[in-house]
């Protein structure tokens, strides 16, 4: 057993838990090793108090799982067998509380489990798991390194194709041929390739919109690469841009360094969030910027925590997080600059090395 079910198996002691059931495939990889998507078929990592962790998988993910998983015990289901009802032989016996991720299961599975189990009680262990998850080991932050390495490449290629008349569409092609090309595993969300107007959507849909002189372009991308996620926000000028356009890059980027300045375990996230707000509140663009600081990192491109200006936590040593300030005005310019961060013993390491100054693209 490794030491995250240790751990797990620790909290369940105090919390007079009998059985854990995790059902969530990113969960289940990040406790076992096995990546998979399951589609509606079931998938369950289960531990009960004093026994060795088990899996229940979909047979045709046996060979897969066996494979890259550190669980010996994995047992399968046909897609005409009843998966609840294979748990329950498996388990044997009256379950008291039982361990589950409320954000992850459905009503309906939710009372499938109930019927064949017929635990007691219920208790969320959802917050366990995003508390683990929040610091990342050794090996998690290089598998981190690895997604921002290639999601930085395909943003050098794409720029390659950037030049007047292309479309946002066209560009967002490239850059998932790109992300292909260049050995990743997939777009860890929506590729964003956005041009003037546009760009002052914070969640605008890339479009035929076609690029023109004197457009804000940015990229807002990622990857997923053994697991991990990566997120970077880059916005260039395509020709000569206005003094305010200017301005507001120049606020956007002192935002964004002034918040990372201040990043060291012990501070609280919202510290930071307000450090940005504030200093682009001082140049006026205040109600510009719409959205939080920025979100945890790591198998999710979005996870725990929030970086908003109420949150309260504390930052720790192996928290891995985006800070992404962002002005938007309607009709004049939309820049935001997004980096992964890390937060170390002594202080931060920028992960992100793309370079962020204004870039003027002829």
């Amino acid at each position: 057993m490794n030491s995250k079910w240790s751990g797990l198996e620790q909290n369940m002691k105090q919390s007079g838990i009998d059985t854990l059931l995790i059902t969530d495939p990113k969960h289940v990889y990040y406790l076992t090793g096995f990546l998979s998507d399951p589609h509606e078929r079931f998938l369950g990592a289960v531990l009960q108090s004093g026994n060795e962790p088990f899996m229940l998988v979909p047979a045709l993910d046996e060979e897969a799982a066996r494979a890259a998983s550190d669980i010996t015990d994995i047992i399968t289901h046909q897609d005409t067998d009843n998966p609840y009802q294979i748990l329950a032989t498996k388990l044997k016996g009256k379950i008291g509380t039982i361990g589950l991720e409320k954000d992850n299961l459905s009503m309906t599975r939710y009372e499938s489990v109930q019927e064949a189990l017929s635990f007691s009680a219920s208790f969320d262990v959802g917050p366990w798991l995003r508390e683990l998850r929040m610091h990342k080991s050794a090996e998690e932050v290089g598998k981190l390194r690895h997604a921002i390495s290639l999601i930085e490449q395909v943003l050098q290629e794409a720029l390659k194709q950037v030049k007047e008349g292309v479309s946002e569409n066209e560009l967002v092609a490239e850059v998932e041929y790109q992300i292909r090309k260049l050995g990743a595993d997939g777009p860890s969300f929506d590729s964003m390739v956005l041009f003037g107007e546009n760009a002052a959507l914070p969640h605008g849909i890339p479009g035929k919109r076609l690029l023109q002189r004197g457009d804000l372009v940015m990229f807002d991308i990622g990857v997923y690469a053994d697991g991990y996620a990566s997120d970077i926000t880059r916005t260039f000028a395509y020709g000569e841009i206005t003094e305010e356009q200017t301005r507001i890059y120049n606020t956007v980027l002192a935002a964004n360094e002034a918040a990372i300045a201040q990043i060291r375990p012990g501070i609280s996230f919202g510290s930071i969030d307000k450090a940005a707000r504030d200093l682009i509140t001082e140049a006026g663009y205040g109600e510009y910027f719409l959205h939080r600081l920025g979100h945890g990192l790591g198998i999710d491109v979005h996870e725990f925590p929030s970086v908003h200006g109420m949150n309260d936590l504390l930052m720790s040593a192996g928290n891995v997080f985006t800070v992404e300030p962002g002005i938007y005005v309607p009709r004049v310019a939309g820049v935001r600059i997004e980096d992964d961060v890390l937060v170390t013993e002594s202080g931060v390491e920028v992960l992100t090395t793309f370079p962020k100054q204004l870039t003027f693209i002829s």
